[in-house]
C-alpha cells in the first residue's frame, strides 16, 4: 500500500510538472513562403521571427510564459495560404506574424478571423488587406497607394518627354501596384506608352521585350516580384536595350542581384528607409551580423512586428487577440522600425517610402536627394 501510495504521488507530481511546464510556454506562429521561387523572402520573415523570440525569451518571455515559434508554408499561394491558416488556427495560435504576398495574407486573414487568431504582416502592401474593417489585421510596413505615388511622381519628375512603360504579374501584390503607379503617373499629366500584363511564373519575356523594343521604351515599372523582374532585365540586356528597370519592394532581396548578374546596377526600386541603418535597430543588427545574416528587406519588420506584439500582451495582461489588438490600435510601441503608432483600420500612421538604386555589386542604398 505505501509502495503504491509513493507511485500515485509521483505520477500526480509528474502531471503536475507537466501541466506546469505546457503552461508556461506559448506557441506563436509566422507564415510566408518558405519554399518556391520567393522563398528568400520566407526566410527574411523566419529570421526576423526567431531572433525577436529569442530575445524576448532572454527577457522573460511574455506573461512569464516562453515562445515557441510554429512555421508556416503558403508558398505565395492563396489556397496554400488559406489551408495554412486553418491549420495554425487549429494549432489555437493567438497570432500569426505573416504572411508576405498580399494574395496570400488576405484570404489567410479570413480564417484568422474566423479563428480568433491576430495576424501581423510585415510585408502585405496591397490597400485590401486592412479596407474591410476586420478586426484582427495588422502591418508593420505602409501601402501600394503610398509606394505607388512615391514611383509616379519620380517618374514623372524624372522621365518627362520619354516613353514609359507599366507592366505587371496579374497578382494582388503586382497589378495592385502597377495600377497605383499609373494612377499616381496620370495624375501629374503623363500618360505611360505601353500597359501590359505577363502570367507570374513566366521565364520567357521575349515578346513583350520586343515589343518595348520597337516601342523605344526609356523605362519600364515593373509590379511584380524579383524573380520575374530579373529575367526582363536580362532579356532586355538580351536584345541590347538600355532601357532603365523600376519597381517596387518586392525586389528588396538579394536574389535579385543574383538572377540578373552584372546587370542589377542602376535598377531602382522603391521601399521604406532601409530599417538596417536606424538607431533604433542597431544593437538587433548586430545580433543578425552575428549570425551570418544581413536583416535586409523585411526581416527588421518581422522583428517589429513581435515586438509590438509581445509588447501589448504585457500591457493587456492577456494573450486573448481581441483584447491585445485594442492595445495595439491604442497604442504607441518603440521598435526597431522607431516608433509605431496605428490607425483605426490597422496601418501604421507614418510611412517613409524612398527611392533605392542598386549596384553593380549585388548591393542596393537610398538615392540621395
Amino acid at each position: 500500500m505505501k509502495s503504491a501510495r509513493l507511485v500515485g504521488l509521483f505520477a500526480a507530481a509528474t502531471l503536475l510538472a507537466a501541466g506546469t511546464s505546457a503552461h508556461a510556454q506559448l506557441t506563436v506562429g509566422v507564415a510566408g513562403p518558405m519554399t518556391g521561387q520567393y522563398a528568400s523572402f520566407g526566410e527574411q520573415l523566419r529570421n526576423g521571427a526567431t531572433l525577436a523570440l529569442e530575445d524576448i525569451n532572454a527577457a522573460g518571455g511574455v506573461l512569464k510564459q516562453q515562445l515557441k515559434l510554429v512555421i508556416g508554408d503558403d508558398a505565395c499561394d492563396p489556397k496554400q495560404a488559406r489551408a495554412t491558416a486553418d491549420r495554425l488556427t487549429g494549432q489555437r495560435v493567438p497570432v500569426v506574424f505573416g504572411h508576405f504576398c498580399s494574395s496570400s495574407s488576405i484570404p489567410a486573414s479570413e480564417a484568422y478571423a474566423e479563428g480568433n487568431v491576430l495576424q501581423i504582416t510585415p510585408a502585405s502592401t496591397n490597400p485590401t488587406f486592412t479596407e474591410r474593417k476586420l478586426w484582427n489585421v495588422f502591418r508593420t510596413c505602409g501601402r501600394d497607394d503610398q509606394q505607388g505615388a512615391l514611383a509616379g511622381k519620380y517618374l514623372a519628375d524624372n522621365f518627362k518627354g520619354k516613353k514609359i512603360a507599366i507592366l505587371d504579374d496579374k497578382s494582388t501584390y503586382g497589378a495592385g501596384l502597377a495600377n497605383e503607379t499609373k494612377k499616381a503617373l496620370n495624375a501629374l499629366g503623363v500618360t505611360e506608352a505601353m500597359r501590359e500584363s505577363y502570367t507570374q511564373g513566366d521565364k520567357d519575356f521575349t515578346a513583350i521585350v520586343s515589343r518595348m523594343k520597337a516601342a523605344d521604351i526609356d523605362v519600364v515599372f515593373v509590379g511584380g516580384y524579383h524573380t520575374e523582374s530579373g529575367l526582363i532585365l536580362r532579356q532586355m540586356r538580351d536584345q541590347g536595350m538600355k532601357t532603365l528597370l523600376m519597381a517596387g519592394d518586392a525586389l528588396a532581396d538579394k536574389q535579385f542581384a543574383a538572377i540578373t548578374g552584372q546587370h542589377a546596377g542602376g535598377v531602382l526600386m522603391t521601399f521604406g528607409s532601409d530599417p538596417r541603418n536606424r538607431p533604433a535597430a542597431a544593437e538587433v543588427v548586430k545580433k543578425f551580423k552575428a549570425k551570418g545574416i544581413d536583416p535586409e528587406g523585411y526581416t527588421l519588420y518581422t522583428y517589429a512586428a513581435m515586438q509590438i506584439w509581445a509588447a501589448a500582451v504585457e500591457k493587456a495582461g492577456s494573450v486573448d487577440p481581441k483584447k491585445v489588438a485594442e492595445v495595439i490600435r491604442a497604442g504607441k510601441w518603440q521598435t526597431v522600425l522607431g516608433e509605431i503608432s496605428y490607425d483605426a483600420k490597422g496601418d501604421i500612421t507614418v510611412t517613409d517610402y524612398v527611392m533605392y538604386e542598386w549596384k553593380a555589386d549585388g548591393t542596393y542604398a537610398e538615392l540621395k536627394k
